[in-house]
């Protein structure tokens, strides 16, 4: 069992920088590969981030490539997202989540956190 709890989202302007963070608790953390996805109002959850374990490879939807950014840090047993040059359309609640799969497919995770508020205005 994994807990994780999303903090450091907020309300910025178009261009801003945020930085998200996923303390997970639960055993053997370091072994779950993690991703981050987002969900605005009417739309589906959609892939954002993900990173292995052991920080071996990390991949990217098309939308956020070079603008964001995933790390971890597993003796902290925390997650990161980078986020670089914020548009509107990045405006969202934004979840982590663990899964034994290096995956974009939100069905393949198994744990969630409860989601940060991102807001960007234009």
């Amino acid at each position: 069992q994994v807990q994780l709890v999303e903090s450091g989202g907020g309300l910025l302007q178009a261009g801003g920088s945020l930085r998200l963070s996923c303390a997970a608790s639960g055993r053997a953390f370091s072994t779950y590969a993690m991703g981050w996805f987002r969900q605005a109002p009417g739309k589906e959850r959609e892939f954002v981030a993900g990173i292995s374990w052991r920080v071996v490879s990390t991949w990217y939807a098309d939308s956020v490539k070079g603008r964001f950014t995933i790390s971890r840090e597993d003796a902290k047993r925390t997650v990161y997202l980078q986020m670089n040059s914020l548009k509107p359309e990045d405006a969202a609640v934004y979840y982590c989540a663990a899964g034994r799969r290096e995956d974009v497919t939100p069905a393949q995770y198994d744990y969630w956190g409860q989601g940060t508020q991102v807001t960007v205005s234009s």
